[in-house]
C-alpha cells in the first residue's frame, strides 16, 4: 500500500489530485502538504493536512519520515503571478522550493517522486517543431521565468537521476490544463470582447482537463511506469478556432506594439506580464501525447477540442 504526500496539495490541481489519490484503493495515506490551510469544504475524511511551506522545508524530511511516505507528487508552484508577485519569489517556490523537495525525498528514503512540469520547459521559440516530443531539447527561455524555473527543476532531476538513482522519477510536461472554476492568465485573454493573436501566428494550444491529469498523476503514484511524458489532450487549438468558438473576433496586434504595451504596463505595474509573453502568445509548444499513450498506457479521455468545450459549459454553468 502506497503512503503519498502532495506538495501544493490546496491549489486548483491539487485539491483534484488529493481526492483522486484519496479515492483510491491501492493507497494507504494521503497527507496533503500546503502553505496555505484547505478550505472546510474542500477537507477530505480520511486525508492528513500539514501546513507546509516549501521554501522552508527544513523539517519536511523528518514529516515525510514520521508518515512513513514512500511517494511524493511535486505540485507546488507559483503558475499565475500576482501583480505584486516578484521574480525572486517566484524563484524561491518554483526551483528552491523543487529543490529542497527533491532533497528531502532522497534523505528521508522516499522511492518514488511524481512531478508536474510544463510544456513550458521546451521554451517559446520561432523553431519550436510543429510537435515537440520529450527527445526535444529543454530550452525554456531566461527572459520568461515560469519557463526558466521549469526547465531548471528538470535539469535538478536530471542531475538526481545520476546521484540518486533510487528515487524514481516521473515528469508530467502538462499542457494547459482546464476544468470547473478556473481562472488563470490564459483564461483572462478569452473574457474580452475580442480575442487578443499576436499578427502572424497561429498561437496553438493543446489543452487537458483536469480529470486526466489527476488520472495519470494517481497512476504514476500507484506503480505507472517511470519516464518523461508529455500529458495534452489529442489535437490542438489555433487562435482563429478558438476566437470562432467563443464567437467572438480577433483583436490582431503587431509583436512589436504587444511588446511596447507590455513593457509600459509591467513598468507601471498594471500588468505582472512583460514583454516575454509575446512569445508565449506566438510560439506556444505543440505536445505529442504518443509517449503518453504508447509507453505510460494512458489515453486522455478528451481531446484538446473537447476539454475547451467542457470549459466553456462548466462555465456558462457557472
Amino acid at each position: 500500500m502506497t503512503r503519498v504526500l502532495v506538495t501544493g496539495g490546496s491549489g486548483f490541481l491539487g485539491t483534484s489530485v488529493v481526492a483522486g489519490l484519496a479515492a483510491s484503493e491501492a493507497i494507504e495515506r494521503v497527507v496533503s502538504a500546503d502553505i496555505r490551510a484547505p478550505s472546510p469544504g474542500v477537507r477530505l475524511p480520511g486525508v492528513l493536512y500539514e501546513r507546509v511551506d516549501v521554501t522552508d522545508a527544513g523539517g519536511l524530511p523528518a514529516l515525510l519520515r514520521s508518515h512513513q511516505i514512500d511517494t511524493v507528487v511535486h505540485l507546488a508552484s507559483i503558475v499565475n503571478p500576482g501583480k505584486n508577485t516578484t521574480v525572486t519569489q517566484e524563484f524561491a517556490v518554483d526551483v528552491d522550493g523543487s529543490r529542497a523537495v527533491f532533497e528531502a525525498c532522497v534523505d528521508a528514503g522516499v522511492s518514488r517522486v511524481v512531478v508536474s512540469s510544463s510544456g513550458a520547459t521546451y521554451g517559446y521559440h520561432s523553431d519550436n517543431p510543429e510537435w515537440i516530443t520529450e527527445s526535444d531539447p529543454l530550452r525554456g527561455n531566461d527572459d520568461f521565468p515560469y519557463s526558466r524555473h521549469k526547465r531548471m527543476v528538470e535539469e535538478r532531476l536530471a542531475e538526481l537521476r545520476v546521484s540518486a538513482p533510487q528515487l524514481s522519477q516521473t515528469i508530467f510536461r502538462i499542457g494547459t490544463i482546464l476544468g470547473p472554476g478556473l481562472e488563470n492568465q490564459i483564461t483572462a485573454l478569452w473574457n474580452s470582447r475580442r480575442l487578443l493573436t499576436v499578427a502572424g501566428s497561429d498561437s496553438p494550444f493543446v489543452f487537458v482537463w483536469v480529470d486526466d491529469v489527476v488520472a495519470v498523476i494517481v497512476k504514476a503514484a500507484t506503480g505507472g511506469a517511470a519516464g518523461i511524458y508529455n500529458v495534452a489532450g489529442d489535437g490542438k487549438l489555433t487562435a482563429k478556432e478558438i476566437a470562432q468558438t467563443l464567437g467572438k473576433k480577433q483583436l490582431v496586434v503587431p509583436a512589436w506594439a504587444l511588446a511596447a504595451a507590455l513593457w509600459v504596463g509591467h513598468t507601471l505595474r498594471l500588468t505582472p506580464h512583460g514583454p516575454a509573453q509575446v512569445k508565449f502568445l506566438r510560439y506556444r509548444p505543440v505536445l505529442d501525447n504518443r509517449a503518453l499513450k504508447e509507453s505510460f498506457g494512458f489515453t486522455p479521455a478528451r481531446t484538446s477540442r473537447e476539454a475547451f468545450a467542457s470549459y466553456l459549459e462548466a462555465r456558462a454553468q457557472g
